[in-house]
């Protein structure tokens, strides 16, 4: 068994706050140390905002729990700089095989195209990701960042005040009152905040549930994404093969609804499962078990006045498409430069209203993918199961048919189309990938790629054309990023950002989003973008 997971990685202490006559008030408070509230965290301390995160564990979580992480996550990674080491350690994997049966019947490359600094996925256990992110908080700690971790800290009650939050915190030496002008709760999908306020999920439970076993074992596997339908070794349903770090395998085993979900995790059920999948002369060590329901849900509203929910405690949805984790990392992007802005007074309060208006747009997007892929891998009626078994016998020699097998359609990053934040599209030509809502596609530029040139700031990026080395608008200043075509000769960076164009002019948001484009640099229409991405009309 790993020994991470018995490391306190924030043990109880006291805190000065427990000792304070009045109820001490900070800016921002966390609740909740997995990766979405640590990334949450990390950003704010990056952007000079002062920020507690209380968690009544102080250790990684246990099992690998989350695996799969995306590219777009990969790059908001790197912009809180902690996505090296995750890539460093992580396996790296941009091919997926899908079987029917005992035969393969194709395959599908998530990243086909060159010219991206990251892969499309890499699968690294959650204990990893969280223990590498709370090394980021320590330097950002021992740079002089105001950013605590509180382990040993409960919250037992959540009270609106109007303009703060009031908390009430169990901890080892007893319960304390503290404040907070703004909390964000990232404590899972089974929220304690979210329950406190009375508040619940909207949408689907569906009636299947799936073993995950984290099995260590010396596999010649291919570094890959297996999904069967219909294996021979689990009839009738599904199965999951992933890599992960340190000889450890994920498997994915669908059981059907009427089970009993305790008998089921014990060893003497789940070893003669694996081995018939791989069979007795293979020799494996269970690290780590569990049992999920497949669930497609989402709170009505993400934003309540000032405590504001990202990640699993706002969404939910069925493990296969890795959207979870990488949703919710997408959560915190959107956010934080929001609230930084408000906080500030460099945006009014509502521009927080178009966090619920692009992730609730995002959370439907999760949920409608994953609804469909539960529907395809799990048939509800004999009729659609005929369906999806012709659908799989045609994709083995058809193109046409490949689309709509449906083994889990894996996270792409957001594009919000009906954002409020957007300006019109003025670029005749440009690439539908770089409209306006759409996150930056990397590419190579000089000696580095776009998105490590774009940062964490409203930026003015010019691809051939002039514009001022930088514009500030009501407090808000954007940086020229000056790039050319000519500074990438395989035309990536022309394709991706100018299409029919020779010049092209972006406004980028914080979380690396277009908000508006031009053919050439238009003070007046900037300025009125930048008012238009901060809500200020």
């Amino acid at each position: 068994m790993n020994k991470i997971f018995e490391i306190p990685l924030y043990p109880y202490t006291r805190s000065p706050d427990q000792d304070a006559t009045t109820p001490v008030r900070h800016k921002v408070m966390i609740v909740g140390a997995g990766p979405v509230g640590l990334a949450a965290a990390i950003d704010l301390a990056q952007q000079g905002v002062p920020v507690v995160v209380l968690d009544d564990n102080d250790k990684v979580s246990f099992g690998s729990r989350a695996i799969c992480f995306a590219k777009r996550p990969l790059e908001i990674l790197d912009r809180l700089g902690c996505g090296q080491p995750m890539v460093d350690k992580g396996v790296v994997w941009n091919l997926g095989k899908v079987f029917f049966g005992d035969r393969k019947v194709y395959e599908f490359n998530l990243l086909p195209e060159e010219g991206h600094r990251r892969p499309a996925f890499i699968n690294l256990q959650q204990y990893y990701f969280e223990d590498y992110l709370v090394a980021r908080v320590r330097e950002l700690q021992e740079q002089g960042a105001e950013i605590e971790l509180r382990g040993g800290n409960k919250v037992l009650d959540v009270t609106d005040m109007g303009d703060r939050v009031q908390l009430n915190v169990q901890t080892p030496e007893g319960p304390y009152t503290v404040e907070t002008e703004w909390l964000i709760a990232c404590d899972g999908a089974g929220s304690p905040i979210r329950s406190m306020m009375g508040l619940d999920f909207v949408g689907r439970v569906f009636e299947d549930n799936f073993l995950i076993a984290d099995v260590i074992m010396d596999a010649d596997f291919p570094t890959e994404r297996w999904f069967w339908f219909d294996p021979p070794f689990n009839k009738g349903q599904s199965a999951l093969l992933h890599k992960q770090p340190d000889g450890v395998w994920r498997i994915d085993l669908q059981l059907g609804w009427d089970i009993d979900k305790e008998e089921e995790k014990k060893p003497e059920k789940v070893i003669p499962r694996l081995k018939q999948m791989l069979g007795d002369d293979v020799e494996f060590e269970l690290e780590w078990v569990s049992i999920y329901t497949f669930q497609c849900r989402r709170m009505e509203k993400f934003r309540h006045n000032r405590v504001i929910f990202a990640g699993d405690s706002a969404h939910q949805v069925s493990p296969f498409g890795a959207r979870g984790a990488n949703s919710g990392l997408q959560d915190t992007d959107n956010l934080i430069w929001k609230l930084k802005l408000v906080i500030d007074g460099q945006a009014p309060d509502r521009l927080l209203d178009s966090y619920d208006d692009e992730r609730i747009y995002g959370a439907d997007e999760n949920i409608l993918n994953s609804t469909r892929s539960t529907d395809f891998i799990t048939p509800k009626s004999e009729i659609s199961r005929l369906f999806r078994d012709a659908v799989l016998d045609l994709s083995e020699h058809h193109a046409f048919a490949r689309p709509l097998v449906n083994s889990g359609r894996l996270s792409v990053p957001c594009i919000y189309d009906e954002s409020p934040l957007n300006t019109p599209d003025a670029l005749p030509g440009g690439p539908a990938r770089t409209r306006p809502g759409a996150p930056c596609p990397d590419a190579p530029a000089g000696n580095g790629y776009v998105l490590d040139r774009l940062g964490g700031a409203f930026t003015v990026l010019t691809i051939d054309a002039e514009a001022p080395e930088q514009v500030a608008e009501n407090g808000i200043e954007a940086a020229r990023v000056a790039l050319s075509a000519a500074d990438d000769p395989s035309g990536a960076l022309a394709e991706r950002y100018l299409g029919d164009n020779p010049s092209a002019v972006y406004l980028i948001r914080p979380d690396q989003h277009v908000a508006a484009r031009w053919p050439a640099y238009d003070e007046t229409a900037v300025r009125a973008a930048i008012r238009r991405a901060t809500a200020k009309e």
